[in-house]
């Protein structure tokens, strides 16, 4: 193994007492670092071929008690390295980055102090959506804890549950809110395995099972859709906007309502819309069909390149933008609610009955579920499953009716 770690003097910088800091000397691949212990001693009294400091040191009572957390300090270092030759990283990281690994070991005692790091790396790096999602997670861990801090080894199957219990017993809260904060909670932790803050044998997720129920039919039939296709509204009016933002998502594969409001003129190429999903950072290459253009014409008229295609996105910064869409998907939702009355639909409208729409109907014109998958940008054909799994009524029915004996 390339790296190699030892306790030693650093004799470049001396301090006022005369005595020298001990610290942990870290050699990787023919370069050297040093990580300090917090501990310094007079060179006289450093033992180097033991790494130990000489019991005639009288400046402190027990000698020994400080060797031994010397020790620790030392073993905690070599368990980082271990752990990353164990998972095969060792060797392909910077001298800075496996020090970083070290350092943060105890830095990041704290789960939530973690978590909230890794929300401002996802800021900075403009994936705004799942930094706040576990922002949330760590509001809400703080609430059900009634403290604001919890430590990574304090995240057992014992938490995990006494969480459960505390979402649960709010009437409003679902089971299926409570997995998606128990998924966040998951990954968190495995970036935090990854790192070396925790070992893998402490994985709470080996006994506690993540679980869901299933959630009600969101597909609306084609009658009811085109019950808003064929909707008279005033032209510029918010109900206008909203019939046709749910429309273009149908027809742009169940486009998602922060994609469809990040769309920007420069995403139409050649008659085109190519695009790259917030979620999952997947490419798209739309055909923009007659129907869709004749939606399309009300926006984009007299608009640069650069400029958003929908009225949705309206500041500058992307924080702001964000706040933008956010507020908008409100509104949207809400509008929904109202296109719905109008239209005499008992189906309960939301942003994603579109998508889940733009599915069920591809699957009763028979398109393959391979292609329904990308078209969807799954990366997995059960995900793809799960938009499936509840044909409408009538065509159960019909389906009965062919299995008549007489």
């Amino acid at each position: 193994m390339q790296t190699s770690l030892k306790l030693s003097l650093d004799t470049r910088r001396i301090r006022k007492d005369g005595s020298y800091p001990i610290i942990i000397r870290l050699g990787h691949f023919q370069k050297t670092t040093s990580i300090s212990t917090g501990h310094s001693v007079p060179i006289n009294y450093w033992d180097d071929s033991r790494q130990r400091i000489r019991n005639t040191y009288k400046r402190v009572k027990a000698i020994n008690f400080l060797n031994n957390l010397l020790v620790k300090q030392l073993s905690n270092a070599n368990d980082v390295i271990n752990r990353l030759q164990d998972c095969e990283e060792l060797d392909f990281m910077s001298i800075k980055e496996v020090k970083d690994k070290i350092v943060n070991k105890s830095k990041y005692e704290s789960f939530l102090e973690f978590a909230t790091e890794l929300a401002e790396d996802l800021r900075l790096s403009e994936r705004l959506g799942t930094a706040r999602t576990y922002k949330e997670v760590v509001s809400v861990l703080k609430s059900s804890i009634n403290s604001s801090d919890v430590k990574f080894n304090e995240i057992n199957y014992d938490f995990l549950k006494s969480f459960e219990r505390f979402h649960l017993s709010k009437p409003s809260n679902s089971l299926n809110g409570l997995a998606a904060y128990m998924r966040t909670i998951r990954s968190i932790y495995n970036q935090g395995i990854k790192r070396g803050l925790i070992s893998k044998d402490a994985y709470p997720f080996k006994s506690y099972q993540i679980r869901t129920e299933p959630t009600a039919k969101r597909a609306m039939n084609s009658e009811n859709l085109k019950k808003i296709v064929l909707l008279q509204l005033e032209k510029g009016s918010w109900p206008f906007h909203y019939r046709n933002y749910f429309l273009l998502s149908y027809m742009l594969f169940g486009m998602s309502f922060i994609d469809m409001a990040f769309l920007k003129m420069s995403n139409v190429v050649d008659g085109r819309i190519k695009f790259q999903r917030k979620k999952t950072s997947k490419l798209y290459d739309i055909k923009i069909t007659c129907q869709m253009n004749q939606l399309l014409d009300f926006y984009i008229s007299g608009k640069k390149k650069d400029d958003f295609i929908l009225p949705i996105v309206r500041r500058e910064t992307l924080d702001l933008q964000y706040k933008d869409v956010h507020g908008a998907r409100k509104r949207y939702n809400k509008g929904l609610r109202r296109i719905a009355e109008i239209c005499q639909i008992d189906e309960h409208l939301t942003s994603y009955v579109s998508r889940h729409s733009f599915a069920t109907h591809a699957m009763l014109k028979q398109i393959p579920l391979p292609a329904i998958s990308a078209m969807l940008g799954h990366s997995s054909m059960a995900t793809t499953q799960i938009y499936l799994k509840s044909l409408p009524n009538n065509i159960i029915d019909s389906y009965q009716e062919q299995l008549n004996i007489i």
